[in-house]
């Protein structure tokens, strides 16, 4: 903005060091670097003042919306432990008058500056392109709000959550595929982004093993006992599961990329940390189709080196089985003792699947579900089912199964159509957080709503260039 109203400003150094800063891999680790402090060190507000601060800079002086595409992605990794409102109710910093007031400062200021960038941007340039994926995401979340209507289940609450979720989906979609030019975008950047925010929750992974009660008297891990202040083991090990394709990419793309398989790998372990069933069943899947892409897309040498690295995890992971089994068996001890147990997701399947043909048009709405496990966060996340399909048949029926399918086939047709190593990385995360929810309920959170969103941006944008490529040569060729 500051740009447009001073043009001088355009060919200052400290514009232009800026400008290379922000769409650098060294911004990321910083902003990542940024959210890994606040989830440990419980300095969130401190976190929150500095992204303020950073994107009041970077929408004032670079070309677009890119800089602040780290701190929305991952900005709510900061809240830590000690102030998490589901294990610390009364005592965390977000129920202080103080805290309160400040933060809705941070947002209310986020929100006009994040405002006056995409108008300023609107007024450069009205003709952004025709976003393909903004219908699906509009019928899906009036399919939400209008889940229970014209029933006696239906609530403003039911409402409320809809449009919740549609913000989550729809504005940072078209915020980041509208306001970033992705035809001067380096095609790394989201991988590069996702492969740093996968080492720092790494490292809130570790962090949470120093948690208070984690350890028996015997020594063996409580996973129960494992969370951070913006989700419990299962949350943690969706996301952890969803940066495992992110280093992949480059492990295809890239001469000695075999390096960012082993950090794949890694992830892999980082999702074994989490202890959570559901994705760890799924991140080996993610693991699996990504190192089959990994060998399948490289050529050469690299292809050796790439299964090579592959088959040395294999081998790794079977020698620390038998050389540390007693360590493994007390690292996952609760994890073994719940076996075949369902945690009740037997139950609220059955009960999702009657609650469906008693309201088969359009649902109960969120609310009004009996039957399935409520969230310990106060009570404006609604009952779970633990599964994205029967979500849909219980909370909108089959009006809001119609629109998910139809945002489906979208996403597929955008991602299969033009195949590019940028569309697979996206669809393979996305398939892992597609998966991961078949056990959970990750798709209606809040958080990995955005990251979703996020990621089709940067598909869509990058079948933008391509498109425009193809249209070009094809000019040249007549």
């Amino acid at each position: 903005m500051l740009i447009q109203a001073f043009p001088q400003l355009e060919n200052a150094k400290i514009v232009r060091f800026l400008r290379l800063f922000f769409r650098s891999p060294l911004y990321l680790g910083v902003i990542v670097a940024a959210v890994v402090c606040g989830e440990v060190f419980s300095v969130e507000l401190a976190v929150f003042y500095f992204f303020l601060a950073v994107g009041m800079v970077a929408l004032f002086l670079t070309e677009d919306t890119l800089a602040v595409l780290p701190i929305v992605a991952c900005g709510y990794f900061t809240i830590s432990p000690e102030n998490s409102p589901a294990y610390h109710a009364e005592s965390n910093i977000f129920t202080e008058p103080a805290f309160i007031v400040r933060f809705a400062f941070i947002l209310i200021a986020s929100f006009l500056l994040l405002v006056g960038r995409a108008v300023a941007i609107l007024c450069e340039k009205p003709r952004r392109g025709y976003p393909r994926l903004a219908i699906g995401f509009l019928l899906l979340g009036l399919a939400y709000i209008a889940g229970g209507a014209f029933t006696p289940h239906y609530s403003v609450r039911t409402a409320v959550y809809g449009i919740v979720q549609l913000v989550s989906f729809l504005l940072p979609y078209l915020y980041f595929l509208c306001g970033v030019d992705w035809r001067s975008e380096d095609k790394d950047y989201l991988p590069m982004l996702f492969t740093i925010i996968g080492v720092g929750i790494l490292l809130e992974i570790a962090d949470m093993y120093s948690l208070p009660g984690v350890y028996r008297e015997d020594g063996s891990v409580v996973r129960s006992a494992l969370y951070t202040g913006w989700g419990v083991y299962n949350n943690i090990g969706c996301i952890m599961a969803l940066c495992i394709p992110a280093p992949a990419y480059f492990a295809a793309t890239r001469k000695n990329g075999w390096a960012y398989g082993m950090l794949s790998s890694v992830f892999l372990f980082g999702v074994a940390l989490t202890q959570s069933r559901g994705s760890i069943i799924f991140g080996v899947a993610t693991y699996l189709f990504t190192a089959i892409y990994v060998v399948a897309a490289s050529k050469g040498t690299e292809r050796w080196k790439n299964f090579g690295q592959y088959v040395a995890m294999m081998l790794l992971l079977v020698f620390l089985y038998y050389a540390f089994k007693e360590e493994l068996t007390a690292l996952f001890a609760s994890l073994l003792e719940q076996e075949m147990n369902s945690s009740g997701r037997i139950e609220i399947y059955k009960n999702c699947f009657q609650i469906f043909l008693q309201n088969p048009v359009l649902g109960v709405g969120f609310y009004d579900t009996p039957g399935m496990a409520h969230s310990s966060v106060g009570s404006f996340l609604p009952p779970r089912a633990h599964n994205t399909y029967l979500q849909l048949l219980a909370t909108g029926g089959c009006v809001a199964m119609a629109a998910y399918l139809f945002h489906r086939v979208q996403t597929l047709v955008l991602l299969l159509r033009h195949p590019s190593h940028e569309k697979m990385y996206v669809l393979l995360s996305i398939a892992s957080l597609m998966m991961t929810s078949l056990l959970d309920c990750h798709f209606f959170n809040i958080g990995p709503g955005i990251l979703y969103a996020v990621l089709l941006a940067y598909a869509e944008g990058m079948d933008r260039c391509a498109r425009a490529e193809r249209r070009l040569k094809k000019r040249e060729q007549e």
